[in-house]
């Protein structure tokens, strides 16, 4: 099932995706409109699949792209996770996961337009698989980690390299508004995959940058459900963004930086294309 959140002139909604149009979450379980927060909160997840098959026209027109969740509690994002881009930057793998966070103003949708800083002169990109947390997660083990996960989705982690590495923290050059487009939909379990091996890769103006497979995570999806749970408590529709292959920007000779007119697609078999166009900016 792919969940997404779709919007409407009054509100934000969950829905599935059915064709080229949407059903209405909160139709389909006989309740009022609600969010995928709400949905993911309240475990709905099961019963809303069991009645996708019951009926009801999609909605195709009049709707508005969103991120699949809109307002998480929060957006973890995990650093040097593949072991291709830790070797690309000459760094050793990490004894832990290596963290930082974004907020909700850095979420933009699919198909959005991502304005530069002008802050920075240095705008790269990194393609990651994040995970959707389903289910209230404090302290578990890897063994249970899977089942506190409710899907997965596509996001860019774009970062502003010089503001990135001006201070010890990363957060700087992380978190400027639309730095994480998600989506195009959070993909349940079922559809998504094996969590170690969900394929995808990015390309910039056509042509191909990134390509990877999440087998090539150093901390796996329940390693870094585990590692975080004993850090923090994960709520659902938290964003955890596990990392990035090789293949950006800053690691090539020459250098690639971002600039408006590019075009960035990120693409899986299993989770759907995220597009993303660059403009304005300082360059």
């Amino acid at each position: 099932m792919r969940i997404l959140t779709y919007g409407t002139e009054h509100s934000d909604r969950a829905g599935v995706a059915a064709g080229d149009g949407v059903l209405d979450a909160g139709t389909l379980l006989g309740r009022e409109p609600l969010g995928v927060r709400a949905l993911l909160g309240e475990g709905l997840v099961e019963e809303l699949a069991g009645r996708v098959g019951s009926g009801g026209e999609p909605i195709a027109d009049g709707l508005s792209a969103r991120p699949p969740v809109p307002d998480p509690d929060k957006i973890v994002c995990i650093g040097l996770n593949y072991r291709s881009h830790a070797a690309e930057a000459g760094i050793d793998a990490p004894p832990v996961p290596a963290i930082f966070a974004k907020f909700r103003n850095a979420l933009v949708p699919d198909g959005a337009e991502v304005t530069l800083p002008a802050a920075s002169s240095k705008v790269d990109y990194e393609a990651e698989v994040a995970v959707v947390i389903g289910k209230r997660c404090h302290e578990v083990e890897p063994g249970e980690a899977l089942e506190h996960v409710a899907g997965y989705t596509l996001l860019n982690d774009l970062s502003a390299r010089d503001l990135q590495f001006a201070t010890p923290q990363w957060m700087p050059g992380k978190v400027f508004d639309g730095s994480a487009p998600c989506g195009p939909a959070l993909v349940t379990p079922d559809e998504a995959g094996p969590h170690d091996g969900i394929e995808f890769k990015l390309e910039l103006n056509g042509e191909t940058m990134q390509e990877a497979s999440t087998s090539d995570l150093i901390f796996s999806v329940p390693e870094l459900i585990s590692h975080l749970s004993k850090w923090m408590t994960l709520e659902p529709g938290d964003i955890v963004s596990t990392g990035t292959p090789s293949g950006v920007g800053s690691a090539r000779d020459p250098r690639v930086w971002l600039k408006p007119g590019d075009e960035v697609v990120i693409t899986s078999p299993t989770l759907g294309r995220l597009t993303t166009k660059v403009t304005g900016g300082s360059r």
